[in-house]
């Protein structure tokens, strides 16, 4: 009989610990995730099918959760990648994840919803074309020109003069209630 007792209650805990797990299906804690923003709700813009993407593009990936096919796994959400592969309906996007030590690359086919153009290489590409023109200029002038960037240089060192400019003491407003 205690026997029996003891093989009823293995057997309850292992049901329960069996029912407790976490479940791990493909959208499983996306709730704010792929939840669209404040008054963005509603159809998707036509512009959206309407923006050409070629390969070797570099693309963010969002899931649209206003289109459901297609939509990448909630690891790829906010990741960029470069476009491989360009389909009727969607592109193939080569991203790199991050497994144990090592790169994995992985090929992911999203709807063209679920992608938009990355602006990451928008600022180096307008400082190439600013530093080609600024080369252009200085050879005509014939001088140099300095191109690379610097760091922020130390403030110019300076002194107050007490004439004309008295200290002020400021201390904090004491606090009033008007209720």
């Amino acid at each position: 009989m205690l026997q029996h007792r003891r093989f009823c209650m293995f057997m309850l805990s292992e049901r329960l610990s069996v029912m407790s797990m976490r479940h791990e299906h493909f959208r499983a804690r996306t709730r704010h995730l792929f939840a669209r923003k404040f008054r963005q709700h509603g159809p998707i813009k036509l512009s959206t099918y309407l923006r050409p993407f070629h390969a070797g593009d570099i693309v963010d990936i969002k899931a649209n959760a206003a289109e459901q096919k297609g939509m990448p796994h909630k690891y790829y959400h906010g990741r960029t990648g470069v476009v491989f592969n360009v389909a009727p309906r969607a592109v193939g996007v080569i991203i790199y994840k991050v497994v144990g030590n090592r790169y994995i690359e992985k090929r992911v086919n999203v709807r063209i919803e679920h992608v938009k153009h990355s602006k990451c290489r928008d600022d180096f590409l307008q400082r190439v074309k600013r530093n080609a023109e600024l080369k252009k200029e200085a050879k005509a002038k014939g001088e140099r020109v300095q191109l690379k960037r610097l760091p922020a240089a130390p403030r110019v060192a300076h002194t107050l003069s007490m004439k004309n400019n008295t200290p002020e003491t400021l201390a904090p407003q004491a606090y009033d209630t008007y209720i």
